[in-house]
């Protein structure tokens, strides 16, 4: 027997640094964040607290749970069902019209997430620079995306583009705190369950249904199964530091979320400030911390909406590609599971980047109103996304015991179809009204 032992036996590991391994682990989480938190969380949160105080923080509760319970359901259906399947194609296996209904939202929404975030980058690029040309800014930004997006500098870009989020991030929590929130109207507004009677320019009902859109029924919550499966996450073993993980970022959007709605009920309510413009916004910064305030405010919020026409633009085409390959399958057999393969990808791509612009022209909704439509539109598909969801997240030929939906999760995918419908009805009515 030797004596002495295998190299195997012997080689210790060296220890990684714990932020580092964290930051490693924590991938998608990070990227889900930056996906979500775009102009639809920014705006509708300031919003929501300049005009009606802390009355509608039950909305913002109940739609951050919505999304981690909905979230969570998708990323499980996809790493534990026995067939390997992408969430997609759980959708269009209960029926032929999923696929199609998924093509065309996805498009749709794609389309008008985008216009409303190439806006507004637009605007913040042209108050940067002191130029009164928001629509060759946003030309500009269109290009830059599309030059970058998918090189080897994009990842630099983002690099930094995360380092500015977390600036502007820091500085709106640090506002908060010095504001001194009112921690008793927040628990009240949390617990309330009432809508207000409307003021300013945005109606109450709309601010709500977009905040609702923004968080629970966006489609950007469809991204996070792709960002897995580029990051190696594919089985029921990656089931544990997916929830984790996504875990992580739905606490990083209460953050934000909180921080941000607290500026607008401490901040630009008292002092008068209704937000219809980005401008309007950065006077929150302005007041406390100066010019400087105002700087990081329009730097953030150019990164943040950079970096989110960034991610949409490679991940939307991705659940585009998915539902185009299931309704023309020989597209999958030609091409293979490698989306980027696909010739139509890269035509989904450019539709997703370049056709917004029409909205950046003179004479179109302005950033805020355009925001908030677009986030209550989100509403729109949630009735379909979570009823498909709770049939297929219960189904025995697919998913094991242990894998399928609990009774909550049952009742919240229940919740939030009949929340969607109900908000469809009243928008309705008030639409006819």
């Amino acid at each position: 027997m030797p004596l002495t032992p295998s190299l195997k036996e012997t080689a210790t590991p060296v220890a990684e640094p714990r932020f580092k391994k964290l930051a490693r682990l924590l991938g998608p989480g990070i990227i889900a964040v930056l996906s979500w938190l775009g102009a639809g969380d920014l705006i509708t949160s300031s919003v929501a607290g300049a005009s009606y105080g802390y009355a509608m923080m039950w909305v913002l509760a109940i739609s951050l749970l919505l999304r981690f319970l909905i979230v969570n359901i998708i990323a499980r259906f996809q790493l534990c069902n026995n067939q390997g399947m992408t969430i997609l194609q759980g959708y269009a296996q209960l029926h032929p019209l999923f696929a199609w209904f998924m093509l065309g939202y996805a498009l749709l929404m794609g389309h008008l997430i985008n216009a409303y975030m190439i806006k507004g980058a637009g605007e913040a690029l042209a108050m940067l620079l002191h130029i009164d040309q928001p629509l060759l800014c946003s030309v500009a930004v269109v290009i830059a995306v599309w030059l970058l997006v998918g090189r080897n500098i994009y990842a630099m870009i983002e690099g930094v583009m995360k380092v500015l989020l977390a600036i502007m991030t820091l500085a709106f929590l640090t506002l908060a705190i010095m504001s001194g929130p009112d921690v008793t109207g927040i628990i009240k507004g949390t617990i309330g369950f009432s809508i207000p009677p409307d003021e300013g320019v945005h109606g109450a009902l709309l601010v709500a249904v977009s905040v609702i859109g923004a968080v629970a029924g966006s489609i950007a919550n469809f991204v996070h199964p792709y960002v897995m499966r580029e990051k190696g996450w594919t089985g029921p073993e990656h089931k544990r530091i997916q929830r984790n993980d996504l875990l992580f970022a739905v606490i990083v959007g209460i953050v934000i979320n909180l921080a941000i709605w607290v500026v607008g009920v401490e901040i630009l309510r008292p002092n008068g400030i209704q937000v219809n413009t980005l401008a309007d916004l950065g006077k929150a910064l302005e007041i406390f911390f100066g010019p400087l305030g105002w700087y990081i405010f329009f730097i953030g919020v150019f990164a943040t909406l950079f970096a989110s026409i960034s991610g949409k633009t490679t991940a939307f085409p991705m659940l585009i590609t998915d539902a185009f390959q299931h309704i023309q399958p020989k597209r999958r057999e030609r091409y293979g599971k490698v989306f980027h393969n696909d010739p139509m990808h890269r035509w989904f791509m450019l539709f997703i980047l370049v056709t917004p612009l029409i909205w950046s022209l003179p004479g179109m909704p302005d950033f805020v109103t355009l925001t908030l439509g677009v986030n209550a539109l989100n509403i729109i598909g949630l009735p379909v996304i979570s009823l498909g969801l709770l049939i297929m997240s219960n189904q025995k030929s697919l998913l094991s015991k242990e894998y399928r939906n609990n009774w909550f999760e049952n009742i919240a995918l229940t919740f939030a179809t009949g929340l969607a419908l109900w908000v469809a009805f009243q928008l309705g009515t008030e639409l006819l009204a």
